[in-house]
């Protein structure tokens, strides 16, 4: 008993953990992209958080003994807020492959593997992704867990868990496979026909732990399935599902390559578009006329160009596809960048997405270079990924910017990326949450 009062005492009276700061020298600092960049500046960050940002001549001295200092020096090299990526796909990677792995590799190796690809897209610059789309939901919760835990090194994860899909359509994972493979599938697996069963499917994925709704309101590339890329949940489906997620404080990420399931989808208010292969003047104005004065624009487009370059290289290896994949997967790319050429034209809002998984992990930044292409200028792409993202995400308290009090996510470059996006295929550094997690130094 007095060793159990003993140790109460302890506990009762122990010390706070001593404060922990880091001191990053910026040769040059794009502290809001968009705006123009400052000489000279340090950063200094207390316990993961942006205390404040200081001419480099006013440098606070180490913090003493009763916290620890960490000096990470980019003063040679460029300085910006950590990159934002809003659709990936962590627990997979659409080879060859995958259909067969999707049948054969247990939940534990698929963690690892997405722990793996996690740590990729970190060392890549990007500290914060949203997962859309996981057919083992159980999975990317845990590796968000764990990252936010401390446990496994990655970036901030919003995980959609499964995607919300029609019998048969994109997003039924059971598609191309012999009926005795899987169990019929239902609202835990993302799948409902009909609006309540829709609405229900909304539900589950949020019971299970998701952050974000992502529902399939067209056919898809990679679906083994011919069922074409127009809309497939019927309007009243589509608006349960909507409503179904807002009313519970989700936004909708809506897969949609064509014009008219885009415009059902923007009709039903969902939050983002994502891909938007075919999109046309009427759901550029649908985008547009959503727009609020006061809070910003109220639907972006998500393009994913590099998923869709991808497929189609990929589309000319002898059987890497199903041959109806295959015939998808040609097309959608050049579309694409007639898109999105047209939608910037318009001045529509963009938010930067790769759709990782369909192409390689950790080679996200390549789709800089997919938008500079389709007219973008370097520093809108900038902004794709930092502000807008992180607005589109609902974190931009958070991250997108470095300012005091937001979360220490950032990274470096060798080269001025306003100047040239390739540079942001080899970051320098990365910093999340006030942790340096790579420098080449």
């Amino acid at each position: 008993m007095f060793n159990l009062l003993l140790l109460s005492a302890a506990s009762h009276f122990a010390l706070p953990a001593p404060d922990r700061y880091l001191l990053v020298r910026c040769g040059t600092l794009i502290a809001v992209p968009g705006q123009p960049p400052v000489r000279d500046r340090t950063i200094v960050v207390k316990n993961g958080v942006i205390d404040r940002v200081v001419a480099r001549a006013d440098e606070p001295a180490a913090a003493g003994p009763q916290a620890t200092t960490e000096i990470l020096d980019c003063s040679t090299q460029w300085v910006m807020p950590g990159l934002i990526d809003c659709h990936v796909h962590l627990t997979k990677t659409f080879d060859e492959s995958v259909r067969l792995r999707t049948v054969t590799e247990t939940d534990e190796l698929t963690t690892l593997r997405a722990a793996d690809n996690a740590r990729k897209t970190l060392d890549a610059g990007f500290t914060t992704v949203r997962d859309l789309g996981s057919m083992r939901p159980q999975v990317i919760f845990a590796v968000r867990d764990a990252i936010n835990e401390g446990l496994i090194v990655g970036p901030r994860i919003l995980a959609a868990g499964h995607a919300i899909a029609i019998t048969g359509g994109h997003g039924d994972h059971t598609n191309g496979y012999r009926e005795d493979v899987w169990r019929e599938p239902s609202a835990t697996d993302g799948v409902g026909d009909g609006a309540d069963a829709c609405m229900k499917a909304v539900r589950t994925q949020i019971k299970l732990g998701a952050d974000v709704i992502k529902l399939t309101a067209t056919g898809g590339v990679l679906s083994a399935s011919a069922a074409g890329l127009r809309q497939h949940f019927t309007d009243d489906e589509l608006r349960a599902i909507v409503s179904a997620a807002h009313m519970m404080g989700r936004k909708v990420a809506a897969h949609a390559h064509g014009a008219d399931g885009i415009a059902a989808a923007l009709k039903a208010g969902v939050d983002s578009i994502e891909h938007g292969t075919y999109l046309d003047a009427d759901g550029i104005r649908l985008i547009l006329n959503g727009r609020m004065n006061k809070d910003g624009p109220r639907h972006y487009l998500v393009p994913t160009m590099l998923a869709a370059f991808t497929v189609g290289e990929n589309a000319e290896k002898p059987g890497y596809y199903l041959p109806m994949v295959a015939a998808k997967a040609r097309v959608v790319g050049p579309k694409l960048k007639e898109a999105v050429r047209a939608a910037h034209q318009a001045n529509v809002a963009i938010a930067f997405g790769t759709d990782s998984g369909v192409s390689e992990h950790g080679i996200n930044a390549r789709e800089f270079e997919l938008l500079v292409e389709a007219g973008l200028t370097p520093t809108e792409t900038l902004v794709a990924a930092t502000i807008s993202a992180a607005d589109l995400l609902g974190i931009s308290k958070v991250v997108g910017t470095i300012e005091p009090g937001k979360a220490a996510d950032l990274i470096a470059t060798a080269d001025d990326p306003t100047k040239d996006v390739k540079t942001l295929m080899n970051v320098t550094a990365v910093v999340r949450a006030g942790r340096v997690t790579k420098s080449t130094k």
